[in-house]
């Protein structure tokens, strides 16, 4: 089942240790682009601002327009949170692998 992305982060105890796979609507062609399994990074107990915690960042090119678009995975206390260039957060979509 795919989330939504809403502008609060998803919950880290139930992303943390699994890997998701992300789905989003490509920017320049419009076509749906879908992520291989990607891994949440633990969370960084011990961060002290809101954007502080470990983190994982991929490139994906666009199968159909070869747009490349960078990923990036922030895991901290408060949630994680996923980043796709030039994609409104809510545009971003994930479901947990098992």
């Amino acid at each position: 089942m795919w989330i939504q992305q809403k502008n609060t982060p998803a919950p880290v105890d139930e992303l943390q240790g699994h890997t998701v796979g992300l789905k989003f609507e490509c920017n320049k062609c419009h076509e749906d682009v879908f992520t291989a399994s990607i891994g949440v990074p633990a969370a960084e107990h011990f961060a002290t601002m809101p954007d502080d915690g470990q983190y994982e960042t991929e490139q994906l090119k666009c199968p159909t327009c070869e747009m490349t678009h960078e990923i990036t995975v922030t895991s901290n206390p408060k949630g994680v949170r996923f980043e796709v260039s030039e994609v409104k957060a809510d545009q971003v979509y994930y479901q947990v692998q098992h």
